[in-house]
């Protein structure tokens, strides 16, 4: 089994051009489920896994106080593992065939208020270099929604501060333009300007945003920064990087955007994943009413 989740795992790579993060929660997956075959039954080989294996592993998951969430995507995994074994002739039957991925029903995002984006904003030190870095990420973020792996990827040149928009790669290396706020490039122009050239130590790094040592930011670095200024702001919430890019989606909507745009801005594939934000703005509209209407 270890040798095909390899092989699975670099066709991910190579052939799909799933991220890092995305290559590791697939392997993790099917890690576990070859653990439980080693322990539980006769064979791992994937050739030899029936159905109601799968349905046993899964349902151990479940008896063990996995999250429904996990143990879809644990059957998810398991899916598109054999998917792939039917694709390269390693399988002749695959056995999740009929087995259906159990819709789980998502957890509104928490979102800040553009009043608390304002205070987080405030935060960082911009006489600082690391702070004036630092306000340029967040303004960055926050402005143009990106996730947290697009926004450290950034190159120099992919952010055209002259006619307003930036270029990303998002999940499977897919490309999309964006545009950018006045304000965000305004505080990019004064990072570069001020910042970035005192914190560089090697001048052939092309990457936008760097940690102190001059190289490029890890998502554990990010995370700290923006956890530190969310609880110097006392916002009362767990701020993410995910959290701003709710916030971002939601305030566009809620101000009149085009669902379709937002989709095209966030990079979904899919617009329903873009509607989960039609359910925030609807719980906004519906706490608004349920404040100020006095028959409310």
């Amino acid at each position: 089994m270890q040798n095909y989740i390899t092989a699975f795992i670099e066709y991910l790579q190579y052939e799909k051009g799933l991220s890092v993060n995305t290559r590791a929660a697939y392997r993790r997956d099917l890690n576990k489920f070859n653990t439980y075959l080693l322990k539980n039954s006769e064979s791992s080989h994937p050739g030899e896994i029936s159905k109601q294996q799968i349905m046993a592993f899964l349902s151990t998951q479940m008896d063990e106080g996995a999250a429904n969430s996990t143990v879809a995507r644990s059957l998810s995994s398991i899916k598109t593992f054999y998917k792939f074994m039917v694709l390269e002739n390693h399988v002749q039957n695959n056995p999740t065939s009929d087995l259906e991925t159990p819709k789980i029903k998502r957890k509104l995002p928490e979102i800040l208020t553009i009043e608390e984006v304002d205070k987080l904003l405030q935060e960082p030190k911009v006489m600082l270099p690391l702070g004036l870095r630092d306000r340029a990420m967040l303004e960055l973020m926050y402005g143009t929604g990106v996730r947290v792996s697009e926004l450290l990827s950034l190159q120099i040149e992919d952010v055209n501060t002259t006619a307003g928009f930036m270029r990303c790669f998002g999940k499977g290396r897919k490309e999309r333009i964006i545009p950018v706020n006045q304000t965000s490039i305004d505080w990019i122009q004064r990072y570069l300007a001020r910042a970035r050239n005192l914190l560089v130590k090697n001048y052939l790094e092309r990457t936008l945003f760097v940690n102190a040592n001059g190289r490029p930011m890890s998502r554990q670095g990010f995370y700290k920064i923006l956890g530190v200024y969310a609880k110097k702001a006392e916002l009362g919430k767990e701020v993410t990087p995910h959290t701003l890019r709710h916030s971002f989606a939601t305030h566009l909507l809620e101000n009149g955007a085009d669902l379709r745009a937002v989709q095209e801005m966030l990079g979904h594939a899919d617009i329903s994943t873009t509607q989960i934000y039609t359910h925030l703005t609807r719980s906004r509209l519906m706490e608004v009413y349920q404040r100020y209407h006095p028959r409310a």
